[in-house]
């Protein structure tokens, strides 16, 4: 009996060997082989899908063969999916090295009862064997995809082959993995399935062309009624559940595919392709309801529009910089609309909406204060005229009036004296690029004379609630926060101010007033040529820009910003989320303060006399500078707004130097820029003019304070236009004495310009009552009024 044992044992021995030699031979064959023929490359070029913040499909995109797949991790799918996945396809997936014997066996019995295959055997692990490296249904190829499927094991982790099939199964025509299928045939992404959706996606796999829910409900329904059944009797779903989900009929949604921010989706596709990046799916900032909302603000606004024009919108959040809504064209389908031109990022004269920029730096460098004496008067700049978009004048203004009423004349006196090239420096320092034509920077540059993004604009308008930081906007979820200091935060408050306390259009300035409605720093703008109109919004949440126009250039008369953008620009911020119906002011920074300025010094009224101060203003000022008014460009030789002289104190009357009265008293006056006598009311004029000469100066050489006289009509005539002709009344005048350029104003509106000497034709089309003004280069003038009938 021992000697049996031992036989027996030693037979046992020599089996052990042979096995671990088999064992270790099959195992050098196997790296060797691994070696060989190395897995096929399982990355695959993903379509892309572009989604919203909260996951919202945006826009997707194909691969290039035609192909919707949409990366997706396990943590994506839901629950459900993977428990019917699992149970049904491959029960000991978590335990088998990629294959599993037993299930093989089972399906070579029941293929040999059935005479026909009735499974295949497969696991998971196979399955995505089968798909990175296609193979015939032979022995060879069954040999071959059993290979493949321990070198996925040898390769990857479970969770990274489960990926792989979530990824790369198939679910019939050109969709492939779990996510695009659920998007497909549910319009839900893959975490949202239910327990029935999650069953039908399950089985799909095994016959995508014949189980397709889209056009074989009745195959579908079966199929996933036979995974439901098998998921109770494992004991995995609940029998309630399970008959809920049968109970179901099975619809494929017909789904469109997503086309919501079109022009942002393909932007950041070519980024990422620009890259090299192989980016399945772009996380947006977008807020999908908000999008959805203006894009169908805006096709109702077409309407509003000529046929050829069209808009862009941009909505940013203040506290990130991260884009809510971005729509590059009014309607992205019309051709006749340009609708594929992305006019956030199309460079387009800006017109006055650089202006804010040019006021905040001139504030910060102690040039001016929110109510600095400014002219609004015809003025050559350093060779350079310009006019206001109205024709008007208005004389004096403050620096808040002249920025709110968007004057041009103030604006390029302004920047003048700030310096053109410092003044894009600064921009382009800030983040705000500027395309100048010739490279150059000039006067033109505050009213247009650039180029300029609306994507750059808003970015720069957000400083303004930033604590006057702009920077890059951010479009996606991994985009960082990149800032740039354009203003101080003074500055940038003041502007602020400046800009909303114009108040919201329509809205009565007396009364009750609904404060969210109100807190709107807005700005409008419209290129030569009525090109492009704008209106840029800031609210403590948002900054918000809009652009109309013709994307081809061509001009739109009659839409400029006020009517055109500031109208949409408004509907806007009342239907934007996170309002608060009484808004509060953000917190005014230490370094502004109040104070009372008079004019026209424009100094602080506790430091001059009354009688210097003709007018007062209260001003915020920064770091407590109070600058003083411009020096007047009318004068050869500047000696201030403060004029000292003498009196008689028998007579209160001006004694000249060269007269001989023995006592005299000093007195001092302010007076006003010489360029704004014709705008200045009786009580000014007064209130600056030097007391007459005293009598006793007789001899004394002066020259007269008025060397310029409009000649050819008398003051208060009467003139009848021309009848039965139709022609308008033309009037030839000229003047006697002035100097220099003359600038002729009818009620305010320059009408023509000429030499001294040199005669003009004013018309006049209309009866009416006419004040015409003559000014010279000089700040002389003369004024007349007359009555025009018919």
């Amino acid at each position: 009996m021992a000697r049996v044992r031992r036989y027996l044992l030693q037979r046992l021995v020599h089996l052990m060997r042979r096995l671990l030699v088999a064992g270790i031979a099959l195992l050098l064959l196997f790296v060797l082989l691994d070696r060989l023929f190395p897995l096929p490359d399982t990355r695959r070029e993903w379509s892309t899908l572009v989604v919203a913040a909260d996951g919202t499909p945006l826009r997707a995109f194909a691969d290039r063969r035609g192909v919707w797949r949409y990366p997706v991790r396990i943590e994506d799918v839901s629950p459900r999916y993977l428990e019917a996945l699992i149970h049904y396809e491959d029960r000991w997936f978590w335990h088998h090295p990629g294959v599993n014997p037993i299930a093989l066996l089972r399906a070579a019995w029941q293929s040999l009862r059935a005479g026909r295959i009735v499974s295949g055997g497969s696991t998971l692990t196979m399955q995505v064997a089968r798909l990175i490296d296609p193979h015939p249904r032979t022995i060879g190829g069954k040999l071959r995809q059993m290979f493949r499927a321990l070198q996925l094991e040898w390769h990857h982790t479970k969770r990274e082959i489960l990926t792989m099939y979530l990824n790369l199964a198939p679910f019939g025509g050109p969709i492939e993995g779990v996510q695009a299928a659920s998007y497909r045939y549910f319009g839900k992404p893959a975490r949202e399935l239910s327990h029935a959706e999650a069953a039908l996606l399950a089985v799909l796999p095994q016959a995508p062309s014949r189980l397709r829910p889209d056009r074989h409900p009745h195959r579908a329904r079966r199929a996933r009624d036979k995974v439901i059944r098998r998921l109770v009797r494992f004991g995995v779903w609940p029998r309630r559940i399970a008959m809920e989900a049968a109970s179901e009929t099975v619809v494929a949604d017909t789904f469109r595919t997503p086309m919501l921010a079109p022009l942002l989706a393909r932007r950041l596709r070519l980024e990422q392709r620009r890259r090299g990046r192989r980016v399945g799916l772009i996380r947006t900032t977008i807020d999908a309801g908000l999008q959805a909302g203006l894009e169908q603000k805006l096709r109702d606004w077409q309407g509003n529009l000529p046929e050829g024009s069209s808009a862009a919108v941009l909505v940013v959040d203040n506290r990130n910089l991260s884009v809510r809504a971005y729509i590059g064209s009014i309607d992205f389908t019309s051709r006749k609309r340009f609708g594929h031109i992305d006019m956030v990022r199309a460079l387009r004269s800006p017109g006055s909406t650089l202006k804010p920029f040019l006021y905040g730096f001139a504030i910060e460098d102690g040039l001016i204060h929110s109510h600095s004496l400014m002219l609004d008067v015809p003025q050559t700049i350093a060779g350079y005229r310009p006019g206001n978009f109205n024709g008007r004048y208005h004389g004096a203004v403050s620096a808040t009036r002249a920025l709110q009423m968007s004057l041009n004349v103030p604006a390029v006196d302004l920047l003048q004296r700030y310096g053109e090239a410092r003044f894009v420096a600064r921009l382009r320092n800030g983040g705000l690029r500027l395309r100048i034509p010739g490279g150059k920077p000039n006067l033109a540059v505050i009213l247009g004379g650039a180029g300029a993004s609306l994507e750059s604009l808003v970015a720069a308008y957000a400083a303004l609630a930033r604590n006057g930081l702009s920077g890059r906007l951010r479009f996606t979820q991994d985009d960082q926060v990149s800032e740039n200091r354009l203003f101080a935060a003074g500055a940038a408050w003041i502007v602020r101010d400046m800009l909303e306390s114009q108040g919201r259009p329509g809205l009565p300035r007396q009364g009750l007033e609904m404060a969210a409605s109100r807190q709107v720093a807005w700005k409008t703008g419209t290129s030569y040529g009525y090109r492009d109109a704008w209106a840029i919004g800031v609210t403590d949440r948002y900054t918000i820009g809009v652009w109309v126009g013709r994307p081809d250039g061509t001009p739109m008369p009659g839409h400029y910003g006020a009517v055109t953008a500031a109208p949409l620009l408004f509907d806007i911020v009342d239907s934007l989320p996170g309002r608060s119906l009484w808004a509060q002011r953000p917190q005014r920074p230490a370094m502004v303060s109040r104070a009372s300025i008079c004019w026209p010094l424009g100094t602080r009224s506790k430091d001059q006399p009354s009688s210097l101060c003709h007018r007062r203003m209260q001003a915020w000022i920064f770091r407590r500078q109070v600058p003083p008014t411009f020096p007047d460009r009318t004068q050869k030789v500047w000696s201030g707004y403060r004029t000292i002289y003498w009196i008689n104190p028998a007579t209160g009357k001006r004694v000249m130097a060269g007269c001989r009265i023995e006592h005299r008293e000093r007195r001092e006056a302010a007076r006003w820029p010489a360029a704004l006598e014709p705008w200045l009311s009786r009580r000014l004029r007064r209130l600056a003019a030097l007391p007459p000469i005293d009598p006793a100066c007789k001899g004394v050489t002066m020259q007269s304070d008025k060397s310029l006289k409009i000649d050819g009509i008398e003051d208060g005539s009467t003139l009848r236009r021309p009848t039965n002709n139709g022609k308008p009344l033309e009037l030839s005048i000229g003047t006697l004495g002035g100097e220099g350029r003359l600038y002729w104003m009818v009620n305010d509106r320059l009408a023509a310009w000429s030499r001294a000497g040199q005669r003009v034709m004013l018309r006049f089309d209309r009866p009416g009552h006419y004040r015409i003004t003559v000014a010279d280069s000089r700040g002389r003038f003369d004024r007349i009024s007359i009555d025009v009938i018919e």
